[in-house]
């Protein structure tokens, strides 16, 4: 498998190589760290799943196949150490239900995600994201955040491309709830002072 010169050689790693294996947890710190974080919501937490994603990477890089993207791999694992996190803690996780939500809801929700572009607005976006479950926080995050398409966030989760479609399609309704609970308050705020 031939590697791109700006990768880490992932062969020297597995034989020992420190230094190509600070270049791959240069590389990818961020992405790690980003969903740790918007998984687990606690930033002590992210920063010691982000140190055990990377020992499970070091040690499992050996049966890296190269059969999808070293990103996406590593995504994977930081995400299922992110739940194997939240099972050991057995943390309560609070979701909106899908049964509370309209269809001009999600529309008005299609509406403000398609206008929110700007920081401000991304950093709304995450701060929303935060309040919704690791699986959607995930799929959101991969989506917009990633730019990943339905079958990366398939691969990356594992899950069926349908059931990453429909996962999407709910954890953006959620979030557009959200969205909309924290952007009503903004709006008469910024119209009552006009």
């Amino acid at each position: 498998m031939e590697q791109p010169t700006d990768q880490p050689d992932i062969n020297a790693i597995v034989h020992g190589d420190s230094q190509e294996f600070s270049k791959l947890v240069d590389q990818y710190k961020h992405l790690v760290f980003t969903i740790a974080v918007r998984t687990l919501k606690n930033r002590e937490e992210a920063e010691e799943v982000a140190q055990d994603t990377f020992i499970k990477v070091y040690k499992s890089l050996k049966n890296f196949k190269g059969d999808a993207k070293l990103s996406s791999w590593i995504y994977r694992i930081a995400y299922n150490t992110c739940l194997d996190r939240i099972k050991k803690h057995k943390k309560e996780l609070g979701n909106i239900s899908v049964d509370e939500v309209s269809g001009n809801q999600v529309a008005d929700m299609k509406n403000a995600l398609d206008g929110m572009v700007q920081k401000e607005k991304s950093d709304l976006i995450k701060a929303c994201i935060a309040q919704l479950s690791p699986v959607d926080a995930a799929l959101l995050t991969l989506f917009y955040f990633e730019e990943r398409n339905l079958n990366e966030m398939a691969k990356t989760l594992n899950l069926a491309p349908n059931t990453a479609k429909v996962k999407l399609f709910r954890a953006r309704t959620r979030l557009g709830v959200i969205l909309k609970e924290q952007m009503e308050p903004e709006t008469i705020k910024s119209y009552g002072n006009g």
